[in-house]
């Protein structure tokens, strides 16, 4: 009896394709981290992808396709991020302060890194200025609903939501520094700090 060969299982194009594109935004996010918005290049990225020039010129024609693409990735692996982060969030007293350490470790990501190379690009650039902005608002939307819920706070008490935008403000001023030196221990200082002020002057729900 002659053996047969079962034939290799031949991956369907559509998830080759998003495959190919994963490793592109990823590749993207990852130069702009190591050398910045103005040294990424499509050539760099399709290299560092392991993908073909052609191939990724069909997909993403320009730096902007590919990088408001990236943006696109990058609001998304924050969301993710930050949403499986806030699930592991103790209870109890030392609650305020792990939610500010969430944050804090949020904001000094390499994927908050990525992101603040394409705010400054986005100042000068009208094309990836309408890209970002609308994602930004998104995720700053998100992020500050999120805080919110991890805080227990109640917004319909005067003065909770500007506690909670400044809140936001202080850890992403705190990530900002944290790009230039490293400011491990003064950050540390800063947010125990301020956790006790969240915790005396928040109203909290009984979530």
């Amino acid at each position: 009896m002659t053996a047969t060969t079962t034939p290799a299982k031949r991956v369907p194009q559509e998830e080759r394709t998003r495959v190919m594109r994963a490793r592109l935004l990823e590749a993207t996010v990852d130069l702009l981290v190591e050398k910045g918005f103005a040294s990424t290049s499509t050539t760099s990225v399709s290299e560092r992808a392991g993908v073909s020039r052609g191939a990724q010129l069909h997909h993403f024609p320009t730096k902007n396709d590919l990088v408001v693409a990236a943006v696109e990735h990058l609001t998304d692996v924050r969301g993710a991020e930050l949403a499986a982060a806030a699930a592991g969030l103790p209870q109890g007293v030392r609650r305020t302060r792990a939610v500010l350490e969430m944050l804090g470790d949020h904001f000094t990501s390499p994927v908050f890194t990525a992101a603040l190379e394409l705010w400054v690009a986005a100042r000068t650039d009208e094309a990836l200025l309408a890209a970002v902005a609308p994602l930004e608002q998104r995720v700053g939307r998100e992020t500050h609903r999120l805080t919110v819920e991890c805080l227990g706070a109640d917004e319909s008490h005067p003065g909770t939501r500007e506690l909670i935008q400044a809140t936001l403000d202080l850890v992403r001023g705190l990530g900002l520094a944290t790009t230039i030196t490293d400011d491990t221990q003064r950050r540390a200082r800063i947010l125990d700090e301020w956790a006790r002020v969240l915790d005396l002057q928040l109203t909290r729900t009984d979530a």
